[in-house]
């Protein structure tokens, strides 16, 4: 229960909502993704790619259903509250907050690496604090600044698949659907792959902002899922068109790579920049989730109340964006996050694995209930197919986060003396 002091303004359409969702899905990670993926699954990459947007698609449909129902901030971490018990939404909450928190770092750490390499956490931080600074002014400043990276972002990769498939290098025969790397290769792409998808929570998170949320969000969400996977299958086709799996697979900037090996290397600078614009529109996005979840378990206690405060003028977290801001900050300055895009990856799948069982209780209908569980069975599968340091490193820090939810709740059911 939200109070007028704690309250967001409800000011994003339909559009604004699919713009944010896009926002974080077309970002970094088109331009970094395919070439671990591609290492991952060789001839399988395809396959790799369809199965990840096979679980991105329930994952969607059970958090639209979710987010109709409970408009608020917060996402899965309300709905799992909701819906199954206290323990399971801060299961949810938990593992987003952290493995989001990381992946702020990651993309900040992706823009300086772009923009001045040696220099890059230097321009990682500038690039946290201006970005902070841009959503302390409000939603609406943040939606018009995402439409923009947006934009640019689809107009590099539109001249990315026109160069590449133009061009007289392109060889159908390396679109070849195989298993060379087996099945197990094929579910470690779709777990990374899936890192690139998982934006459209944006939508949901952002549910206390949006307009009429029960029309809007159910609307928002498959749309913009929809053209980023269209948008990914048509890159994914023109790189592999050029550069076949196996030079893919050890690209160190797929995208930069292709447009050389198609025989306009110009372009290569064109795409460094995309690359940069989509990192800060990943950054821009993330950091809105991230805080938007902090003020809701603020709200309950699960983090330090003071979080919850709603700014009078700006209406937005401005407590949480600027705790966010200031942990992402420090990490960017500090760490080399990019091994972190796999931990990132095992924390958001638990997260909708929470939504998934969630949504399976809205309604006792069988034809209601398979999507809720193909997209359980889809995330717990895809979360035990990444890297074991990935999976080992995920799952101690979620259990640290249980060990402190025991904790504290043992303190609150403690008698008073």
């Amino acid at each position: 229960m939200t109070t007028s002091g704690t309250a967001l303004r409800r000011t994003l359409g339909v559009r604004d909502a699919v713009v944010v969702g896009l926002g974080s899905m077309v970002g970094a990670g088109v331009f970094s993704a395919l070439g671990p993926a591609a290492r991952a699954a060789g001839s399988g990459l395809l396959p790799g790619l369809a199965l990840a947007a096979l679980v991105a698609y329930c994952n969607a449909m059970s958090s639209a259903r979710l987010a109709a129902r409970y408009p608020a901030s917060g996402g899965t971490y309300v709905y799992g509250r909701e819906r199954l018990g206290p323990f399971w939404g801060y299961l949810a909450g938990w593992a987003f907050v952290v493995g989001k928190t990381a992946s702020c770092a990651a993309m900040a750490l992706t823009v300086g690496a772009y923009v001045w390499p040696g220099q890059a956490h230097a321009v990682a931080v500038a690039a946290v604090v201006a970005l902070t600074a841009v959503n302390y002014g409000g939603i609406q400043k943040s939606a018009w600044l995402t439409r923009l990276i947006v934009a640019v972002v689809l107009a590099v990769l539109a001249a990315v698949v026109v160069v590449c498939l133009a061009s007289g290098r392109a060889d159908a025969g390396r679109l070849d659907i195989g298993l060379s790397s087996g099945a197990g290769g094929v579910l470690q792409a779709a777990g990374l792959l899936f890192f690139a998808f998982a934006g459209y929570a944006r939508i949901a998170t952002l549910g206390e902002e949006v307009r009429d949320p029960a029309r809007t969000i159910p609307r928002a969400i498959p749309l913009a899922l929809g053209i980023a996977l269209v948008v990914y299958a048509c890159v994914a086709v023109a790189v592999l068109a050029v550069l076949g799996a196996d030079r893919l697979g050890h690209a160190a900037a797929p995208l930069a790579d292709a447009v050389r090996a198609a025989g306009v290397p110009g372009l290569a600078p064109v795409v460094r920049v995309g690359a940069t614009v989509a990192a800060l529109g990943s950054l821009l996005a993330l950091i809105l989730g991230v805080s938007r979840t902090t003020l809701a378990m603020a709200r309950d206690g699960h983090l330090p109340r003071a979080l919850a405060a709603v700014h009078p003028r700006f209406q937005v977290p401005h407590r949480a964006e600027l705790a966010v801001g200031a942990v992402v900050a420090v990490l960017a300055a500090t760490v080399d996050v990019r091994g972190a895009i796999g931990f990132s990856s095992f924390g958001v799948l638990v997260y909708y694995a929470v939504a998934n069982a969630s949504a399976w209780t809205l309604s006792p209908a069988p034809s209601t209930r398979v999507v809720p569980v193909v997209g359980l069975l889809g995330c717990a599968t895809l979360a035990f197919a990444l890297p074991a340091v990935s999976v080992a490193v995920g799952t101690g820090v979620l259990a640290v986060g249980v060990a402190a939810y025991g904790v504290r709740r043992r303190a609150r059911q403690r008698p008073t003396e």
